[in-house]
């Protein structure tokens, strides 16, 4: 794995972030974690997205050395690894909050087939509520998940 030095190709800011958030997978995996709440390896390489096992298995990496996720068990299964995100991670809701509404205004035309961003009627959310609720719902099922057997 690449020395987290090494991922940045200079010192722009927005360049930085593109970095590390702009390639193919991560803001996905991210998505994953936040709206759909996929925990673990297998949740997030059984999605629709099709991640590749490797691919997957490096993000992974990379975002726990970024301390964008951190990885756990359960309480009474410690063969299963729970990813969830740090504070750092769950920063980035504002981020995926905002491509979804792009993408649901700017791309619905062209990609009739995309689900509906108006989950739980979150689109009639003001965006500061709406990033509120994405981030509660998820912190409530990380507790869950933690909390269970899994």
């Amino acid at each position: 794995m690449e020395t987290i030095k090494n991922l940045f190709r200079c010192s722009c800011p927005v360049t930085s972030a593109v970095d590390i958030v702009g390639d193919r997978w991560t803001l996905v995996i991210i998505k994953l974690m936040l709206i759909q709440h996929c925990h673990t390896f297998k949740d997030i390489s059984e999605s629709e997205e099709g991640i590749a096992p490797n691919i997957l298995s490096s993000r992974l990496k990379t975002m726990l050395s970024l301390d964008l996720i951190t990885k756990t068990h359960p309480p009474n299964n410690k063969k299963v690894n729970i990813y969830h995100l740090t504070e750092k991670g769950l920063s980035i809701s504002p981020i995926v909050y905002d491509l979804m509404a792009w993408s649901d205004t700017y791309l619905r035309d062209e990609h009739t087939a995309m689900t509906s961003f108006d989950q739980q009627s979150i689109s009639l959310l003001p965006r500061e509520e709406a990033i509120d609720y994405i981030q509660e719902h998820y912190k409530a099922s990380v507790s869950s998940v933690l909390s269970d057997d899994y």
